[in-house]
């Protein structure tokens, strides 16, 4: 018998079977996919924009072919002559489903817009930017002494600033001399300096003196999420913070994903830099809206990135970096134009700059860590984990720093997780469980109040509680842990077995019910028995990571552990360490970071000396290889227990108590707890 064809939504992850014929706006429905309308499916408000991904997609086990959706119809061309709609845009209301399918919403056709959590940290950053003003005068055209304009800016640089050889960038040639006669001979010039020397550039002039702004862009350029601090480059100050998703999720939601869609499609990795360079140009564009800025006054811009986003930005193919040896295109520092990378919304002449990459797997966002953190510089030995979709860790002191990546995948931001969604207004981000009467009660993102205080149900009202993003996944797990509704091996008990009703049986598992508004329309949240596992595969290869970089360092203990990133700031030590993420230490000892790529990209941004000191740093550390290295699976596989199959953790259990039960009726752990417990 035939299947109907799979619908697979990006960037919830959510998929499902559904007839030919089915639009994609009803299928998004049934599935809970956050996908906007207003006028009900008539192709009038154009709220359910998607976009759809051909190709073959190893991950989802399917070929999107060019007929995958029904072809483009009269009531799409009207709205695109009227109103305009993006190339390779659909309206979800009259896009059906013909065939397999991978389906983008993009941010702008999500009801609950995903809040990018990555503010910038309070930071005293030395302020030493490449670029600087200076006010010059300029001596006017003589007949008797023919020179160029050109020329005498750069005569009265080296006169009047000591700055000597300086050039002009050639995008600002034909409106140079405009400005020097609007500025009668008078004008303020925007020079930059390289750090590794070679002669000053002239990226910006202004008639007269320019008392405005002078602005640069840090961007952590991350798999899933875009974070951008724009930044006064006279003072440091954050003016505005702002951030995307990462289009390139409709192609892949990790980054082996995206290496086999390179793989599997031809010119696919092009696909994926257009993407991304296109989130760019839209990014900067709201980011200087947001601060009431000119984007002609962004003159820099610094990325951090782990390698396959460094190779995507810079349009080369990735593939390379999905097998053994993992070689880099170049892993040095790059200085580069703007319009070399296609970012059309900052200044024509805007210099970029890219942090050198550590190695294949360890990227220029984990030297960024390192140039914020500083582990090198220490006494004590610090454990320094960046959680993404893809773990960056760093360990060390003054004597050594190692580093490795780790493939946590992306549950941890939501993705992969039955009621999982990105963090966005109404999405469940704390939870604590009564370990007496099993009942729950949690925190959603855009309200401060817990749902058993009064007041809750209004607070909420306008967002409602649509689901749980990944710091709420983690606390959930963690809860039904230290509750004893979920055994050591990961199984969750049964009704009989735990003592609560909101245990409920799920094919042959059992899944925990933290909010049923199935009554008035509203989502069932659960944590199932695969959202478990999910976690548990994703804590399994953070904690191997960690281990792994102790066994190389000779240490069976650190002295300190740093979250960074945007889960950091979001989870708590005790839940980190009950679910066994990180090894063993005093709760005081775990210290969050918040972004610590970003600050370390506005760090360089800031300062030329930081971006030498950290083309220094990166040959000191010492890369281990995680996919090539046997203990990694050994570690991993010890640490499927929540916290660990063999560890003791002795400093946790010190502090919170975590009953010893076994809901395994007699299946193999492998299965997951399949077999149900027989009742009485």
């Amino acid at each position: 018998m035939t299947q109907d064809p799979l619908v697979v939504f990006t960037p919830s992850g959510k998929r499902g079977r559904f007839a030919v014929g089915t639009p994609i706006l009803q299928a998004a429905r049934q599935l809970g996919v956050d996908l906007d309308s207003v006028c009900g499916g008539r192709g009038i408000c154009s709220k359910c924009q998607i976009t759809p991904s051909y190709g073959d997609f190893p991950k989802h086990g399917i070929t999107v072919a060019d007929g995958a959706l029904s072809d483009w119809n009269a009531v799409e061309e009207r709205y695109k002559s009227k109103r305009g709609l993006i190339d390779g845009r659909r309206l979800g209301c009259q896009a059906q489903v013909q065939g397999d399918v991978v389906i983008d919403v993009p941010p702008e056709s999500q009801v609950h817009r995903q809040v990018v959590r990555k503010a910038a940290a309070a930071r005293d950053i030395v302020m030493a930017p490449a670029t600087r003003l200076f006010y010059i005068e300029v001596d006017e055209p003589d007949m008797h002494t023919p020179t160029g304009d050109v020329e005498r800016i750069a005569r009265a640089l080296e006169t009047q600033w000591d700055m000597s050889g300086a050039t002009l960038a050639p995008a600002l040639l034909p409106g140079l001399q405009r400005v020097l006669r609007q500025g009668a001979w008078k004008i303020t010039v925007a020079l930059f300096q390289d750090h590794r020397g070679g002669a000053p550039v002239i990226t910006q002039i202004w008639p007269g003196l320019h008392e405005g702004g002078l602005h640069g862009l840090a961007i952590d350029l991350g798999s899933t999420t875009i974070a951008a601090h724009l930044c006064d480059l006279k003072t440091g100050a954050v003016l505005a913070s702002s951030g995307v998703m990462n289009p390139q999720i409709r192609f892949g939601e990790d980054l082996m994903s995206r290496v086999s869609y390179a793989m599997m499609n031809p010119g696919g990795e092009k696909d994926m830099t257009d993407a991304v360079r296109t989130a760019l140009n839209g990014l900067t564009e709201a980011i200087a809206t947001e601060a009431e800025i000119d984007p002609q006054t962004i003159l820099e811009a610094v990325f951090v990135c782990n390698p396959v986003m460094h190779h995507l930005l810079l349009g080369i193919d990735p593939v390379e970096l999905g097998q053994a040896p993992f070689a880099l295109a170049t892993s040095d520092s790059l200085s580069l134009g703007a319009r070399d990378l296609d970012l059309t919304a900052l200044a024509p002449s805007a210099q970029v700059y890219l942090l050198p990459c550590i190695a294949g797997h360890v990227g220029a966002d984990a030297a960024a860590v390192a140039l914020s953190e500083e582990p090198g510089k220490r006494d004590d030995l610090s454990l320094i984990v960046d959680v993404g979709t893809n773990a960056e860790i760093l360990l060390g002191n003054k004597t050594r720093v190692l580093a490795c990546s780790s493939p946590t995948g992306p549950a941890f931001e939501g993705a992969q997780i039955s009621s999982g969604q990105r963090a966005a207004p109404g999405a469940i981000e704390r939870i604590e469980i009564d370990p007496i009467t099993k009942e729950p009660r949690f925190r959603v993102i855009g309200s401060d109040l817990w749902s058993d205080e009064d007041g809750f149900a209004e607070a909420t009202a306008g967002s409602g509680i649509t689901g749980i993003c990944g710091s709420g996944i983690i606390e959930a797990v963690a809860e039904l842990r230290i509750a004893g509704l979920l055994d050591p091996s990961g199984l969750i008990g049964s009704a009989e077995a735990t003592g609560t009703p909101r245990c409920i049986p799920e094919g042959r598992t059992h899944a925990y019910v933290i909010h049923d508004s199935t009554a008035s329309g509203g989502p069932l949240i659960t944590v199932t028995q695969g959202d478990i596992r999910a976690i548990q595969l994703a804590k399994s290869a953070l904690y191997a990571g960690a281990r792994l970089l102790m066994d190389e360092m000779g240490v069976d203990k650190v002295d300190r552990v740093v979250l960074a990133g945007a889960f950091g700031a979001h989870i708590s030590p005790k839940h980190a360490m009950v679910l066994g993420m990180i090894p063993d230490v005093p709760l005081d000892a775990v210290l969050s970071a918040g972004n610590a790529a970003g600050t370390g990209a506005r760090i360089a941004l800031c300062n030329i000396d930081a971006r030498a000191e950290i083309e220094r740093v990166v040959h000191q550390i010492t890369k281990v290889e995680t996919a090539i290295e046997p203990r990694f699976q050994e570690h991993f596989v010890a640490a499927n227990a929540i916290p660990h199959a063999t560890e003791p953790f002795a400093t946790l259990r010190s502090i919170v108590p975590l009953p010893e039960v076994s809901f395994n009726t007699g299946g193999s752990s492998d299965a997951g707890g399949r077999r149900r417990r027989r009742r009485a």
